[in-house]
């Protein structure tokens, strides 16, 4: 009998244990990534100013340019948003 009320607490202890420290993991996991997306979003972001520099200058308004102006903003903005997604998410998870 002993035993079996030792395994019921055990049991007991891990349900109530486990989602006190999984939620404030879950937490944090959701902010680096959330941080890491948006340091990927303002990597590329010098390259995009002198992008722009270049064809307000009128050096070279090839189509090469406009084309690397145009990834770069969508991928400042699939990473912002993917970061923003993810510090939002994290928000949630915290609040509930």
């Amino acid at each position: 009998m002993r035993g079996l009320r030792i395994i019921s607490q055990g049991h007991q202890l891990v349900h109530h244990l486990l989602p006190a420290v999984l939620r404030p993991a879950r937490t944090l996991w959701h902010e680096i990534i959330g941080f890491l997306f948006l340091a990927l979003a303002a990597w590329p972001i010098p390259s995009g100013i002198r992008t722009i520099r270049e064809l307000d200058a009128g050096k070279d308004a090839s189509a090469k340019l406009i084309f690397t102006l145009i990834l770069t903003v969508a991928f400042i903005t699939i990473m912002a948003a993917y970061g923003i997604s993810s510090f939002r998410r994290a928000r949630k998870i915290s609040r509930s």
